[in-house]
């Protein structure tokens, strides 16, 4: 028996690789890797405990996410300290820098998935992104 809809992620992967192509160039414009990205979106106004936190925090491997930090130490997009309550772990905060280069980006990539939801009513947009936040939490 077949099913009246194809499953949720034969729906979603096309557009997840829709979007992965339209972030790619902004991103690459921005100098930023998709991961590297996805560090300044997930450091907000508090810094976050450890490293280890920080790759579960963004499903990124604990082992490749150090090369991806020292990164953005370098360019002075985040900084990186030890913790005074513990020495062993180091706190994670971005900077103005990286603040400011995160939301160019985030801006241009909101921006050019304003075109792809434009294919929807206003109606239908609220709708779509209410629904994807109910499933992302």
């Amino acid at each position: 028996m077949t099913s009246a809809r194809p499953d949720l992620a034969a729906m979603i992967g096309p557009l997840g690789r829709t979007l992965l192509a339209l972030e790619a160039p902004i991103l690459q414009a921005h100098g930023l890797a998709m991961w590297a990205y996805a560090v300044l979106l997930h450091l907000g106004e508090q810094p976050v405990r450890t490293q280890n936190a920080l790759a579960d925090g963004i499903g990124a491997d604990r082992t490749r996410i150090i090369k991806i930090l020292d990164d953005l130490t370098a360019r002075g997009l985040i900084r990186r300290w030890p913790d005074p309550a513990d020495r062993r772990v180091r706190l994670l905060a971005i900077t103005d820098e990286g603040r400011r280069l995160r939301d160019a980006a985030q801006a241009a990539i909101q921006a050019a998935e304003g075109e792809l939801l434009g294919r929807l009513t206003p109606a239908e947009r609220e709708t779509f992104l209410q629904a994807l936040r109910k499933l992302s939490a």
